[in-house]
């Protein structure tokens, strides 16, 4: 049986062929050569339409992820497209390559990454004329990768980013005959307000460009209830809330996997290095001691605190206020209060980086070190569930989503200090599984409190992580089936 793409290119020739045939036995008739060709044409884009619906029996199953980001750095994409795999599907996984994604998801032979380049735009004349040419750039892009590929069942794609994505993906699925599912993180014209400024044309552009194209997707997803809220009564979009859940990977890191994970660091982080000179052969981190007769690790006493936050270093969170309290915590100690020193890692990367490690560099800190390491999918989830307490500076753009990397810290049963936002609430719950702070002030007044027994467990900070051991709620392949699989079946 011939393939469908070769048939197509059968029937075009043919109708070619046909079509100057009819204009020269025509001719005499009055039937002029536009109307010949327009003919043509409309055959032509017929066909082509025909060819691009063209379902086969595996149709059904196939599913496109798209993010107009590095998919090494979306998680809960990463996780939609297991989730998938896990049920049979084949996806085929669109976004920028910049970072490694997750091992299973690299690993996984139901999931396809299509690798596309982050469009930059005209770099000469104003700053208008790089974000127009960008976002026509990256349309045309999009619409041939999605045009090309085999028919999919759904594009689920994640916003923000939703230039020019949700109009590229809702055009595309009218013209395959796919699903368009949506999957809102946040509002996009929110977060390019922190740096514009709400009354920018570029930012009241972005938020007409959301609020026309949002309601045209076949289903939404959303992260709170907040938004599913808001978006109903200001959107008219009716979503179901998804909330973040940690994967399987998130708990707590037996001792020897954290010495290791500590060896590791030592050799590209000197804060993570023991200085001191006992001359004997034991195996040793700031951290960690491991016997060299039995292999065992144990914890040492007088160790520091390992204090960790993430981030994308981007406006949505200011880390001036961490760094101030901890300099505050630094005159604590020096004042005489009994405190454990900090060890202080801030993991990922983004544009603001440079900026707050030359903030970071600029301090003269004894008792606290500060690290800003980039790690490996397969190690991030350690270090979470080696530390003794997480931070997040997350303040929402919109007020209506929450910080995944809370949700994965809960997962590692870390407690937690929170920045506070509206919806903050459906995750942190204050003087249960973490607190609520305001300012650097009174960040550095939670730390000096929880820590004021260090190392016992217990103290609050041993209650709280006493809680989220018993608190535990669904892992995330369980939200997504009882929430998501459903939407899916019930298309084919």
């Amino acid at each position: 049986m011939a393939a469908p793409g070769s048939s197509t290119a059968f029937l075009a020739l043919f109708s070619l062929f046909a079509a100057l045939l009819l204009s020269c036995i025509m001719t005499d008739s009055g039937i002029t050569w536009p109307v010949v060709w327009l003919t043509l044409v409309a055959v032509l884009v017929s066909l082509w339409w025909r060819q691009l619906r063209h379902r086969d029996g595996a149709t059904d199953r196939r599913v496109c992820v798209l993010v107009l980001g590095d998919i090494g750095r979306s998680p809960r994409m990463q996780y939609h497209a297991l989730s998938l795999s896990k049920h049979g599907y084949h996806v085929t996984f669109v976004g920028f390559l910049d970072s490694k994604p997750h091992p299973d998801v690299l690993m996984e032979e139901k999931i396809r990454i299509v690798a596309i380049a982050e469009v930059k735009g005209v770099r000469a004349g104003p700053k208008l004329l790089t974000y127009v040419t960008k976002v026509m750039v990256q349309s045309l892009q999009l619409l041939r990768v999605l045009l090309t590929m085999e028919l999919q069942s759904f594009i689920l794609m994640q916003n923000p980013p939703g230039l020019p994505g949700i109009a590229v993906a809702w055009l595309v699925c009218v013209l395959r005959g796919s699903r368009f599912v949506i999957d809102w993180h946040n509002y996009g014209y929110t977060i390019m307000a922190l740096s514009h400024g709400a009354s920018h044309p570029v930012v009241r552009l972005a938020k007409w460009y959301e609020r026309f194209f949002g309601p045209l997707a076949s289903h939404n997803l959303c992260v709170t209830n907040a938004m599913k809220d808001d978006l109903q009564k200001n959107w008219g979009i009716r979503a179901t809330t998804l909330y973040d859940r940690p994967a399987s990977i998130f708990r707590e890191t037996p001792l020897k996997l954290q010495h290791e994970l500590f060896m590791r660091l030592t050799g590209s982080h000197p804060q993570f290095q023991h200085t001191g000179s006992d001359g004997s052969d034991v195996e040793r981190t700031v951290l960690t001691v491991r016997d060299p007769a039995d292999g065992a690790v144990t914890l040492r006493a007088e160790r520091p605190a390992l204090l960790l936050s993430s981030t994308s270093w981007t406006e949505d969170e200011d880390f001036s206020i961490l760094l101030t309290a901890l300099e505050a915590y630094e005159g604590f100690i020096r004042r005489g209060a009994s405190l454990p020193s900090l060890l202080c890692v801030i993991t990922g990367k983004g544009p603001q980086k440079e900026h707050y490690r030359k903030l970071i560099d600029s301090l003269h800190l004894e008792h606290v070190k500060i690290c800003t390491p980039w790690l490996e999918a397969k190690d991030y989830p350690l270090l979470l569930g080696s530390a003794d307490l997480g931070v997040c500076l997350h303040k929402s753009s919109s007020g209506l989503d929450l910080p995944m990397k809370v949700v994965d810290m809960f997962g590692c049963c870390l407690p937690v200090c929170a920045i506070h936002f509206n919806c903050l609430h459906e995750l942190v719950k204050h003087e249960e599984n973490g607190l609520i702070f305001r300012d650097s002030a009174e960040l550095a007044e939670q730390l000096q409190s929880l820590l004021a027994e260090f190392p016992s467990s217990d103290g609050r900070l041993g209650v709280f992580r006493r809680n989220l051991r018993t608190s535990r709620g669904q892992r995330w392949d369980d939200n997504w089936d009882q929430h998501v699989l459903p939407l899916i079946a019930a298309q084919r």
